[in-house]
């Protein structure tokens, strides 16, 4: 059932879920036991679930029995997935499990050049305000940065519907040294419901 699939690529819990979409968890719970049809769900439950998984509907219903190996939410899912992983462990427990997998040179191998970038930039932060060492194996991926600075689709919505070069100015002003070394405007990873 591809929103099992999703929750584990996402490491997202049902309850995680429930809360991000608004779905009630016994419907939640319902859709991946399998006692609730995806294709017979209300078109708003479906929204709401693709809506945090950042995929459409169509492709939930279309990719219901399988999810494919290369499958890649939104930067901004990906984004606020990973605060939340922080919020759930912990920053080392955070620190330590991405190690362990080896995660960010997956992501890179793949060229998911974003996503790797700000696995990375989040250990070396965690790593820096926790006092640790800073792990030496992704020297070689430090010295990257993505081509254009990267604003969150806030800051973009906001520049756009003001025009203000005082919130592009702002944002890079206040983003996270770890962050905007790779061109990934980014201030707040702890704000996170």
């Amino acid at each position: 059932m591809i929103v099992n699939v999703l929750l584990q690529k996402e490491r997202m819990s049902r309850y995680r879920l429930s809360k991000e979409s608004g779905v009630a968890m016994t419907t939640i719970n319902d859709i991946c036991s399998g006692k609730a049809e995806l294709e017979k769900c209300a078109a708003g439950t479906l929204y709401k679930i693709a809506k945090v998984f950042g995929v459409t509907v169509d492709s939930l219903l279309e990719n219901n029995k399988e999810l494919p190996a290369d499958y890649r939410c939104s930067f901004e899912t990906f984004k606020s997935n990973t605060c939340h992983r922080v919020k759930d462990l912990g920053d080392l427990d955070f620190i330590i499990e991405t190690l362990e997998e080896d995660e960010i040179r997956k992501l890179y191998n793949r060229q998911w050049y974003r996503e790797s970038l700000y696995l990375l930039a989040m250990v070396d932060y965690l790593s820096r305000i926790n006092s640790l060492p800073i792990c030496t194996n992704y020297n070689d991926i430090r010295s990257r940065k993505l081509e254009k600075p990267y604003f969150s689709s806030g800051i973009m919505v906001s520049y756009a519907a003001t025009g203000d070069e005082r919130i592009i100015n702002d944002a890079i002003e206040n983003a996270i040294p770890e962050f905007i070394r790779f061109n990934i405007v980014e201030s707040e990873v702890r704000d996170v419901c």
